[in-house]
């Protein structure tokens, strides 16, 4: 094999990285320079140290989730959604948009259910390194969620003012839970309101804006303190009264704006006039309600994210924000969270972009951060769907939504069975899809002929003639190999490989010489216009005709076969003792069965036969072949005799 490609521009007198490509990864070791790699052993997490003089071979995959045997459903799941999306275009209008929501959120369970079952696992899992792969993946996977939900929101449903805010509410309900172990403490307690977390709880729920609950939990402090119930009274009533958009459109911004505030100016008046003055907690929950940024910030541990305190932050604000004013609150409430000293992480990156509109960026960051090309590909398609994508296309000639698919279905064609799925993706690429899928369907490795019949009944399908006949002649091949001579023969009529027919027909002829019967009798009795494939081929199914014929005793028409096979010379010379000798039972039937003509026909084909071998003096020191003309020719001479006798009587009466 060749020697591993060095990475270039190493230093040739230090040890170097290697590497090689492979169909679906890339093998990665060190060497010294000017030897072969000296390897000790195989790493294929890509981990591990070597000892001195040794290396540890990496293997570089180009996207590893597809081997996690958890994610399965995801792949599978998400495969049918994709299908059924590519096939429905007939809606239009608030119809369409309707659909694509739904199929957003058919996506987004598949993504659920597979975080749930990586949960489950990462819980049962008893080896250390196993619960942190699953552990993971399920912060991979919450996070593939959240920023799908907030991409449905913005870019699929696209949310207007108004109710856009109730979006946003229900996006952080979902996914910021790391609160809902704290309420079950309290609420299970047997008095929550003196419990340490109470007031923790309510402010959650003020914080999400969850009123209907804080109340509650805030009429179980008024019953235990009485005299905290005038203030009780005034907040509940300001937090009942609370102007919230609403989804049935039943009333305009402007309406929304004027209500919103006229409660505001009165939340403002109860803060001055020092109503709650001697209650700090619900002091603080009004200034929340006011939307003071100070006294949500100092909530900041239980909104735990930037985006938890920038939706908080426009319902008590701003609740009629429009989608385009979302980029400039998200950057302050951000900056505001983190500090100075804190930095953006990766999914704050992608969040941010979403909130600016930067549909594009959103792909990029997801691309580099994420750990495979489900997402991207999938988002991106729906987006492509929404027809917000249109006017991207790539320098190197491909749209961002067929580059995604192209790569991700790659990656698929290099699982033993995932493969399967990648093929739809193909198709449904209309640029390059068709080239990729010939290019990695002559990969797949054929390891039974189930699977081959599999992906030739693919290529079929496509009408990839070139890869139908790779595939049958590589069959081929591997069933004469194991001497599976019936196989070999249908898989290469099936490549139309007339060659191949041939060579494998001569070895039917071979075995049949050495045994005296043939095998895969039914293959070769029902071979019908297939047999024209080739000379070779036509004769071994006519051969096997007249043993057909013979068998049955319809010895007038199995004679007449095998003249017709010797005199238009479509059996090979080096056959033709053979037929001469199965002419020898015909011949001594008591029955006449050769007319004259056909008798001196026999006569001429064995002359030409023994004129041929004498040239080549292959009879000299074969008494066997001797004995068999001989008997020939004394049959030949006794049926010619009896023919003219039987046809001169004939003649004479």
């Amino acid at each position: 094999p060749p020697l591993p490609q060095v990475v270039p521009g190493a230093d040739p007198a230090s040890r170097q990285l290697c590497f090689e490509w492979g169909p679906a990864e890339v093998l990665v070791c060190e060497t010294l320079f000017g030897r072969g790699p000296a390897l000790t052993g195989s790493d294929a997490a890509g981990s591990g140290e070597g000892k001195p003089g040794s290396s540890c071979v990496f293997v570089v995959r180009r996207d590893q989730d597809i081997y996690i045997q958890t994610l399965r459903k995801l792949f599978n799941e998400s495969h049918g959604i994709f299908v059924g999306l590519q096939r429905c275009e007939g809606l239009a209008g608030r119809a369409r948009r309707a659909q694509l929501v739904q199929v957003s959120k058919n996506y987004r369970s598949v993504i659920r259910a597979c975080m749930e079952d990586m949960h489950q696992a990462a819980v049962s899992a008893r080896d250390p390194a196993l619960h942190s792969q699953y552990s993971t993946q399920v912060s991979i996977l919450s996070a593939m969620e959240l920023i799908w939900n907030l991409c449905e929101i913005l870019f699929v449903e696209a949310a207007a003012a108004g109710p856009l805010l109730l979006r946003l509410l229900d996006w952080v309900r979902l996914h910021v839970c790391d609160v809902d172990n704290m309420v079950r403490e309290v609420l299970s307690s047997e008095n929550p309101s003196k419990h340490k977390l109470f007031w923790d709880v309510v402010d959650v729920f003020v914080l999400q804006g969850r009123m209907d609950e804080a109340r509650h939990l805030l009429s179980k402090e008024a019953s235990a303190n009485p005299t905290s119930m005038t203030m009780y009274r005034i907040l509940d009533d300001l937090m009942k009264k609370m102007p919230v958009p609403n989804l049935g459109n039943t009333q305009t911004l402007t309406e929304m704006e004027l209500k919103w505030q006229h409660w505001h100016e009165e939340c403002q008046r109860y803060l001055q006039d020092g109503t709650f003055a001697s209650n700090s907690h619900m002091e603080s929950i009004c200034k929340i309600l006011l939307g003071d940024e100070n006294a949500i910030l100092e909530k900041k541990e239980l909104m735990t994210t930037w985006y938890h305190f920038l939706v908080t932050r426009l319902l008590y604000s701003h609740p009629t924000v429009k989608p385009m004013e979302l980029r400039f609150y998200a950057q302050s409430s951000m900056d505001m969270f983190l500090g100075e000293e804190g930095s953006p992480e990766p999914l704050d990156t992608i969040l941010m972009a979403a909130f600016e509109f930067e549909l594009h960026q959103v792909i990029k960051e997801c691309s580099i951060a994420l750990s495979n090309w489900w997402f991207v590909a999938h988002l991106t398609d729906l987006l492509d769907h929404c027809k917000l994508l249109q006017s991207h296309n790539l320098y190197f000639g491909s749209n961002m939504r067929e580059f995604l698919l192209l790569e991700y279905a790659s990656g698929l064609f290099s699982h033993h069975s995932l493969w399967q799925l990648g093929v739809d993706y193909f198709d449904h690429c209309p640029e390059f899809g068709r080239v990729y899928l010939e290019l990695h369907i002559e990969r797949i490795p054929l390891n039974t002929e189930q699977k081959a019949l599999k992906v030739l009944r693919i290529c079929e399908q496509r009408q990839m003639h070139e890869q139908v006949r790779s595939i049958c002649k590589i069959m081929a091949m591997k069933a004469l190999r194991n001497n599976r001579l019936g196989s070999a023969l249908s898989w290469s009529i099936r490549a139309k490989d007339a060659a191949f027919a041939t060579l494998i027909s001569d070895r039917f002829l071979k075995d049949y010489c050495e045994r005296g019967c043939f095998s895969d009798l039914d293959l070769i009795d029902n071979l019908g216009p297939s047999m024209l494939l080739s000379d070779r081929l036509t004769f071994l199914g006519k051969y096997r005709e007249f043993h057909r014929l013979y068998g049955e005793k319809r010895f007038s028409e199995a004679a007449k076969l095998l003249l017709m096979l010797m005199t238009a010379h479509i059996a090979p010379c080096s056959f033709w003792m053979t037929l001469l000798t199965d002419a020898l039972p015909l011949l001594e039937q008591k029955e006449v069965i050769f007319s004259a003509e056909q008798t001196y026909e026999l006569m001429r084909c064995l002359e030409d036969l023994t004129a041929g071998k004498s040239e080549k003096q292959e009879f000299q020191n074969d008494d066997v072949e001797t004995m068999k003309v001989e008997m020939l020719r004394l049959a030949l001479a006794r049926n010619l005799a009896r023919v003219i006798v039987k046809e001169g009587t004939l003649e004479g009466s």
